[in-house]
């Protein structure tokens, strides 16, 4: 199965989510397929710090031929007629530089890129829900990525009518179906919002949410003035979807590529929930994927970035987890130690000068870098000024073992567990 040029072995496309070349090269070393990512304005994530430029697409389009990993880029807001130009310029862009394809949610950029030979991915901004929808969008695009809110049996039955009607996409191989597998979830429908604009004028459907469902509010009777209690303080804020625990039934529907979210999130995030994902989708099709290995692959996943994981809509019942306390609900979390001012490659040694905290050899650490990706280890062995200590203080420099390469200027941080709020 699977889209021209695709070369991935796997049931299931695994697709990682970039925002640098840390991520990227973090994505590839974990095992990902395909890699998301936008550039400058134009993509629903455009106010991340996180963003690629033009000069950076034939460089990660070069990396990621190298290891076989198709790359998609985001041209999925809604279009102005002031926006077109820079929207065929993108993919113009995306054409000259060898990118796989472009997610888009706007006729005019799907049409375009048609025109000028670009694949085209349907965004779930468009809300694709029916097999009329399907069939209709088929004849533009080589995969559509579903509508968040469907079910499972609901995706298996379009899945099914593909499957049963043949289906093909445009460049006449069978019609690839994308879904969301983890990540942040929104209250709108399929990302649809907005209260951003009507508060901020700053437009979600445009990449510049201010996320204000992620905030507390407090309820007023304009009548009497009384304040009313909400059990829970954030009430718009769900909690992220984590389909680990349910992926033998989420691929049995028939889905044929998992995307993972995340493209404002560090290296090691993006490590870590492509690494699991990859572990359990290898699993499903070894016959081992087990209730033991969810239990770790869940525990692991609390490790990073969260908001509190859930099942999501794609179950059909009552969405009730919201995530009561604002951010972050990782068990881990990253403190800077310092930067890598030297690695000898025959010993495999790196050496660190220690800037901003100490480091021990009790330490989880994990170093990132743009070609390093994200490099994890423990328990190191320390050597300061020819003597192995315990502790590495500030304003050392400190060498000892690691698995593999790093480089110069790559940056060393010590995990450390969360403390219970």
């Amino acid at each position: 199965m699977g889209t021209i040029g695709k070369k991935t072995s796997h049931s299931v496309e695994l697709m990682a989510p970039v925002g640098s070349f840390e991520s990227l090269q973090a994505a590839i070393n974990a095992g990902c397929d395909s890699v998301f990512f936008g550039i400058t304005q134009l993509n629903m994530r455009a106010r991340a710090a996180s963003n690629f430029g033009f000069e950076d697409l034939k460089k990660i389009a070069k990396i990621a031929q190298k290891s076989n990993v198709r790359t998609y880029l985001t041209l999925n807001t809604l279009l102005y007629d002031h926006d077109l130009k820079l929207s065929y310029k993108i993919i113009d862009a995306v054409k000259e530089a060898g990118i796989d394809a472009v997610i888009v949610a706007d006729m005019a950029a799907i049409m375009y890129a048609n025109k000028v030979g670009v694949e085209v991915h349907i965004s779930t901004q468009l809300s694709v829900s029916n097999i009329e929808s399907v069939r209709f969008y088929a004849q533009f695009s080589d995969m559509i990525v579903l509508a968040r809110e469907l079910t499972m049996p609901m995706m298996k039955n379009i899945c099914d009518q593909i499957k049963a009607e043949d289906i093909r996409g445009k460049n006449g191989q069978p019609l690839e179906i994308e879904v969301f597998g983890h990540g942040a979830m929104c209250v709108a429908i399929s990302g649809r919002c907005s209260m951003s604009l009507l508060t901020d004028n700053s437009s979600a459907n445009r990449g510049a949410c201010r996320q204000n469902c992620r905030r507390s509010y407090k309820i007023i009777d304009e009548e009497t003035k009384t304040q009313l209690k909400v059990e829970n303080d954030y009430v718009m804020s769900p909690e992220d979807l984590c389909t680990v625990g349910l992926l033998d039934e989420l691929v049995g529907t028939g889905i044929t590529v998992l995307k993972l979210e995340g493209r404002g999130r560090s290296a090691d995030y993006v490590d870590t929930i492509v690494r699991v994902y990859r572990e359990a989708l290898d699993s499903l099709n070894e016959g081992t994927y087990s209730s033991e290995k969810i239990t770790e692959w869940n525990t692991r996943l609390g490790t990073v970035y969260n908001r509190g994981l859930s099942a999501g809509f794609y179950l059909g019942k009552p969405f009730v987890e919201w995530s009561g306390a604002y951010g972050n609900k990782a068990t881990k979390r990253r403190e800077l130690v310092g930067t890598v001012t030297h690695y000898y490659p025959k010993i495999k040694v790196a050496e660190v000068a220690v800037r901003e905290n100490t480091f021990s050899t009790d330490d989880e650490y994990v170093f990132t870098g743009k070609t390093t990706g994200a490099l994890r280890g423990e328990k190191p062995q320390l050597i300061v000024a020819t003597k192995e200590v315990e502790i590495a203080q500030k304003g050392e420099t400190v060498t000892f073992v690691v698995s593999d390469r790093v480089r110069k200027g790559d940056r060393l941080y010590k995990v450390v567990e969360t403390e219970a709020k």
